[in-house]
This record gives structure tokens, C-alpha cells and sequence, in this order.
């Protein structure tokens, strides 16, 4: 979760949400984030809302679920007087910072209050991300029997001189040893790997990427490296310290991830992700970019209710005040006009393989699909299907197919 929020109107102290929310609420499914923004050292690439102990000033990591669990019973509240039916959670997700820094009774106890306020749908997806130095076997069986069903590494490369550069701390021989012993629990397995840090040559992100495939894990995602304003990297490359990533390399880094990926039996299913055949996609981040509704709880967490979007306080202190104090904690809300909800939904649906359905667009962006088509960035065969699937190409260029079929 990116640290600089949008700029948008301030959100009400009750969180109260307007009645357009139940528009088209049969056809949303309702997910749950829980952002634990705690982690014990922060990367020089991160930009995500995160803190480590001497940042924590005015909060304890100690209060953090108690404060969680608030929300929730907030969030309740807000959802009963907007009249929204009662909906279980099909997904829920905890994401940081790195949630396995609380102990497991915290996560456990902040699954429950999920479980006690909405209820957890039959065949849920629960998932926690991790580090690999942050958990054990006894860690990992905890989670699984609290209700736990996945658990997603931060991997992010097998080559101990990028992890140096991206100030990782985990060994990566410690891998292989997580992957089993998440296994033993009875969890299903991701691992998230990043690629183009500054150095990192073709040769470190093959042995990355075959180290990755024969822990043979449910699912992988493969991220580029963004260099974030105001970040430790970014300051790194401004004073020449390091080099800035190579867009081209970057390309070639991609192509190889789907070559061996799609060798090892994985199946790309949205542009940064490749799972098992059989159902092993992450159903909460394709709740995302599906437009479904999920509640974001904790610090800098997002939610996006029928068109209404929100996102709390930053700092776990001033999140702590707010809680304390009976009130929201959003901080900026913004009301999606239909003409922005369709730009999105054509940003989003072009990423997954599932695709955008052609009937879906604006005339003058149908008749677009051909030239796509011409050009190898869109599969021929799905838009004779009705849908726009993005091929190897297109995928490397997706925001240019974005901008092709909005007009832009």
C-alpha cells in the first residue's frame, strides 16, 4: 500500500456512505484487507505505509489489533445504516509492512472479529503475507488453525547481492524451508519476486525465477521494480550511487518470467501473476480489479464500497486517536462518476486474462480492437470470443492498449 494518498474530499468522522452504494450490490462480492503497517527494517524501495519500532511514536504495535478490531466493529455500523445486505467475506487478506511481525494470537484474534463481525463464506480465501525470516513451523500451523489459507512470501530474488540492494534481510537459502513448512500446515503457497533492481544482471533473475519454480508454489507474481519518490533508492539513483532500472532489460526480464513459468505449468491470469491451474489465482486480488467491494482496515488502508472509495490516516498514532476517539478513521473520500468508474473498469479488466468484454465499450473503442489486433497487442482468436486478452505483447505495452481504447 503506497505511503501518499490521493488528494480527494475529506471523509465524514461518522463514515457514513451515501445511498448509491446499493447499486448493483447483488452483483459485488464483499472482501476484507487488514493493513498491519508494521515491519522490522524498511527496505530502500518501499513506499508502501510502513514503520519500523522508532517510528511508532504516540502508537504500540501492541494495541494494533484491539484498534483493528474497532474498526471493524465501526465499519459495521456504517455498512447496517447504509441498509447494504448482509454479505460474508469471500476473501480476506492481511498486507503490510509485514502482518507475521504481530504475534499469531493478534491475527488470529483479528480473523475472528472478521469471522464474528460479517462471517467468512464456506471455501474463503485467507491469506497473510510474509517474510521468509519472520515466520516458523509452529508460526505457520498456528495460522493455519486459526483459519488461515495461504500465505504469500516476499521472496523477491534468490541472488544475495540484489537482495542487498533492495535491504531485504532474509536468507534466501530460508525459503525452501517456509514453502515446506507452510505445506506441513495445510497452506496454500505464494511467492512475490521483484525484478530490475539496479545491477541485477539476466543470469541473477534466471536463477531468481528457477529457484522460485522448484519450491513449486501454488502461485508466483513477478513485479518490476518502480523507483517511488522519496525513497531511499530514489535518492541512491538521484546522486548516482546506483543505476536507474532499464525499461528495455526490464522487458527482457518479463519475457523470461512467463517463458519459464509458463514451461514449469503456471498459467498467467493477470499481468504481474501466474498460478496453477485448478483455482489457485488470488480471488482477493482479482476482487480488485473486478470492482468488488472490500473494507480496508488499519492505517493508509483503502476501501471501495459501490462506487465510493476512501482511505484512513496514514500514522498508526494518529489511527490510534481516531479509534479512540469514536470516530472514522478515513481521512479522504472521493464518489465515483460513472465516466471515471468506466475508465477504470478498462484500466483493470485489459490486466487479467479473464478480459475486458468487447460489447462492454464505448462504440468508437470497439472499433479500435482491430488495429490492436494488427499491431499483436491483443489476442485474435478471444476478440473473435467477445473479449480483449492481452497477448505477450501486449502485455509489455498494456497501458498503451489502455490508452488506445479510451481514446487517449
Amino acid at each position: 500500500m503506497a505511503s501518499a494518498l490521493p488528494l480527494a474530499d475529506p471523509a465524514p468522522l461518522d463514515g457514513l456512505l451515501p445511498v448509491s452504494v446499493l447499486d448493483g450490490v447483488a452483483d459485488r462480492h464483499f472482501g476484507v484487507y487488514l493493513h498491519v503497517p508494521f515491519c522490522r527494517v524498511r527496505c530502500g524501495y518501499c513506499d508502501f505505509n510502513t514503520y519500523v519500532s522508532e517510528e511508532l511514536r504516540g502508537a504500540k504495535r501492541s494495541d494494533y489489533a484491539g484498534q483493528a478490531i474497532e474498526e471493524m466493529h465501526l465499519a459495521d455500523g456504517v455498512m447496517r445504516q447504509a441498509a447494504l445486505p448482509e454479505r460474508q467475506a469471500a476473501t480476506v487478506f492481511f498486507g503490510g509492512g509485514t502482518p507475521t511481525m504481530l504475534p499469531v494470537t493478534d491475527l488470529a484474534a483479528m480473523l475472528d472479529a472478521v469471522r464474528t463481525t460479517w462471517g467468512i463464506a464456506p471455501g474463503a480465501e485467507v491469506t497473510t503475507e510474509a517474510n521468509p525470516d519472520s515466520v516458523d513451523a509452529a508460526y505457520l500451523l498456528a495460522l493455519a488453525d486459526a483459519g488461515f489459507t495461504r500465505v504469500s512470501f516476499g521472496m523477491q530474488s534468490a541472488v544475495p547481492r540484489v537482495l542487498a540492494t533492495l535491504e531485504r534481510t532474509h536468507d534466501p537459502e530460508r525459503v525452501p524451508l517456509v514453502v515446506e513448512w507452510a505445506r506441513q500446515a495445510g497452506l496454500g503457497v505464494s511467492l512475490d519476486l521483484i525484478y530490475g533492481t539496479p545491477g541485477e544482471t539476466m543470469d541473477d533473475w534466471r536463477a531468481s525465477l528457477e529457484h522460485a519454480i522448484r519450491q513449486a508454489p501454488d502461485h508466483i507474481s513477478a513485479y518490476s521494480l518502480i523507483i517511488e519518490d522519496g525513497t531511499k533508492l530514489a535518492r541512491q539513483i538521484r546522486r548516482g550511487e546506483v543505476h536507474a532500472p532499464d525499461e528495455d532489460l526490464q522487458a527482457d526480464f518479463y519475457e523470461l518470467a512467463d517463458e519459464l513459468l509458463t514451461a514449469a505449468g503456471y498459467e498467467w491470469y493477470e499481468v504481474s501473476n501466474w498460478a496453477r491451474p485448478g483455482g489457485h489465482a488470488s480471488r482477493h486480488n482479482l476482487a480488485y480489479w473486478q470492482g468488488h467491494d472490500w473494507w480496508g482496515v488499519g492505517p493508509g488502508a483503502h476501501s471501495h464500497i459501490g462506487g465510493v472509495r476512501w482511505w484512513n490516516v496514514k500514522h498508526p498514532a494518529a489511527y490510534a486517536e481516531r479509534i479512540r476517539d469514536g470516530h472514522s478513521p478515513a481521512l479522504g473520500r472521493e464518489v465515483l462518476d460513472d465516466e471515471t468508474r468506466g475508465v477504470e473498469r478498462v484500466l483493470l479488466l485489459t490486466r487479467i486474462r479473464d478480459g475486458l468484454k468487447i460489447a462492454d465499450l464505448e462504440p468508437a473503442s470497439r472499433t479500435a480492437v482491430a488495429g490492436l489486433i494488427g499491431d499483436g497487442l491483443v489476442d485474435g482468436t478471444s476478440a473473435l470470443g467477445g473479449s480483449i486478452v492481452l497477448t505477450l505483447r501486449g502485455r509489455l505495452l498494456a497501458d498503451a492498449v489502455v490508452r488506445t481504447l479510451l481514446g487517449y
